[in-house]
C-alpha cells in the first residue's frame, strides 16, 4: 500500500476531524488546555481505532500531519511527532485500572479544583473509567505529559507524578528533576511507626509525605561536610528544600531553642505541617543510623509535644535523616517508641552540569533566603 492516502473513506473522516477541530478551537479560546488535551485524548483514540481497522498504509500519520498542518497552520500541535505522543498518550492511559483512576479523583477532590465539568464525569456511573480521568489529566499542561511520556514506562508511575505535579504545581523543570532522582522509588517506603502511634487516616498521610531518600544534590556540598555545616546550607538553599521536603512544610527554624527544665537544647530544624497540622522536627546525622539517635528524637519530639503544641495541634512527627542505615536496626529502635518518628536517609554528592543547569544561582538562593526572613520577620 503506498504512503499516500487517497480513500474516499480516509477523506470523509479527514472532513469530519477538521470540522471538530474547528469547533474545538472556538472552545480553546476559553479553557485553552483542557480542551487541547481533551482534543488529543479524542484524536489519540481515532487514530489507534483506524489504524486497526482501516487498511491506509504506513504512511498514514505522516499524510495525517501534512492534512492537519494545511488545514490549521496556526495549530502547532500536529507535527508527526506529536500525533505520535498523542497516540501514546490514548495507549498508556486507556487502560488504566479502577485504583490509579481512584488516587486522581481522591486528589482531585482534595485540591478542591473548581471545574464542574470534572465532577459531572466522575458523577456519572456508567462511563468508562478512562472517561472519567481524562478532565483530570486536563488540568496539568501537555509538556508535562510528553515529559512523562518520555521518561516514565509503567502507568503507576506515571499517574504517581501527574498526581503529585496537581498536588505541588510542579513547573517541566521541576517534574524533569523529580523523575530524574526518582523520587517515585525514594517515596512512601520510609521506616516508620506511624501506624502503631498514629490514626490511620493520619498514618497514610504521613507515610505519603515522608521519602525513603532525600536528595539534597542542589548543596552543591561534600560528603565530609558537617551536620551543623549541613544545616547551614539547608537553610541558604530554603527553596529547593521545601521543594524537596514537599508541599506542606512551613519552616519554624534551625537550632531551635527549647528549655526543659533547667537545661537548655536545641533542634536541629522545626516545620509545621499544614495538612497533618502538627509539628514536625527534624534531626539531621551525617553518618549511619544508631539506635541512639532515635532516643534524642524522641526527646525533641516529646518536649515539642509538652512545651509548644497546642490543643488543635496534632502529635508532632520526628524524622530522623542520616547517611545510611539498616532497616532491621532501625525498626528495632523506633518498635516500642510511642511518638512517631521516621527514619529516613540523605545524599548530597556534587550535582551534574545539566541539572545544576534548572536549578537557582546561589545568589538567586541568598536572595530568596533574605527575602524569606524578611517576610517573617514582618509576619511577626
Amino acid at each position: 500500500m503506498p504512503n499516500k492516502i487517497i480513500s474516499i473513506e480516509y477523506k470523509e473522516w479527514l472532513i469530519e476531524l477538521k470540522s471538530q477541530i474547528k469547533k474545538t478551537q472556538i472552545k480553546a479560546a476559553i479553557s485553552v488546555n483542557n480542551q487541547q488535551i481533551l482534543l488529543y485524548w479524542n484524536l489519540g483514540r481515532e487514530i489507534e481505532e483506524k489504524q486497526e481497522v482501516a487498511k491506509w498504509g504506513s504512511g498514514f500519520l505522516e499524510q495525517l500531519s501534512k492534512d492537519l498542518r494545511k488545514e490549521f497552520p496556526e495549530i502547532a500541535g500536529f507535527s508527526y511527532d506529536n500525533l505520535r505522543y498523542i497516540k501514546r498518550f490514548y495507549q498508556f492511559y486507556s487502560q488504566i485500572s479502577e485504583q490509579l483512576v481512584t488516587i486522581l479523583i481522591d486528589t482531585y477532590k482534595t485540591q478542591k479544583i473548581d471545574d464542574k465539568r470534572i465532577e459531572q464525569h466522575i458523577d456519572k456511573q456508567d462511563i468508562v473509567i478512562s472517561e472519567q480521568v481524562v478532565p483530570i489529566f486536563a488540568i496539568i499542561p501537555w509538556g508535562h505529559h510528553v515529559l512523562i511520556l518520555k521518561k516514565v514506562k509503567k502507568i503507576t508511575e506515571a499517574v504517581f507524578y501527574i498526581k503529585k505535579t496537581i498536588e505541588n504545581s510542579w513547573s517541566r523543570s521541576v517534574l524533569v528533576y523529580q523523575i530524574d532522582t526518582k523520587l517515585y522509588k525514594r517515596s512512601g517506603k520510609v521506616n516508620t511507626n506511624f501506624k502503631l502511634t498514629l490514626p490511620e487516616a493520619d498514618s497514610d498521610l504521613a507515610n505519603e509525605i515522608i521519602k525513603s531518600d532525600y536528595d539534597f544534590r542542589f548543596l552543591g556540598i561534600s560528603e565530609k561536610v558537617k551536620e551543623r555545616d549541613l544545616e547551614k546550607a539547608l537553610i541558604l538553599h530554603m527553596a529547593d528544600f521545601l521543594t524537596e521536603l514537599g508541599k506542606g512544610f512551613s519552616y519554624m527554624g534551625r537550632q531551635f531553642p527549647i528549655r526543659v527544665g533547667d537545661s537548655d537544647f536545641v533542634i536541629d530544624l522545626l516545620f509545621y505541617h499544614v495538612k497533618l497540622k502538627c509539628y514536625i522536627v527534624i534531626e539531621l546525622k551525617a553518618r549511619k543510623f544508631s539506635p541512639d539517635f532515635a532516643g534524642q528524637l524522641l526527646f525533641y519530639v516529646t518536649a515539642v509535644d509538652e512545651l509548644l503544641k497546642d490543643e488543635i495541634d496534632k502529635p508532632t512527627i520526628g524524622i530522623l535523616l542520616c547517611l545510611d542505615k539498616d532497616e532491621v536496626v532501625v525498626d528495632f529502635a523506633l518498635k516500642r517508641m510511642n511518638s512517631p518518628l521516621g527514619v529516613s536517609t540523605f545524599r548530597y554528592t556534587e550535582l551534574a552540569d545539566d541539572v545544576k543547569a534548572v536549578l537557582p544561582t546561589v545568589e538567586e538562593l541568598q536572595e530568596e533566603m533574605l527575602s524569606y526572613e524578611r517576610e517573617q520577620f514582618n509576619k511577626g
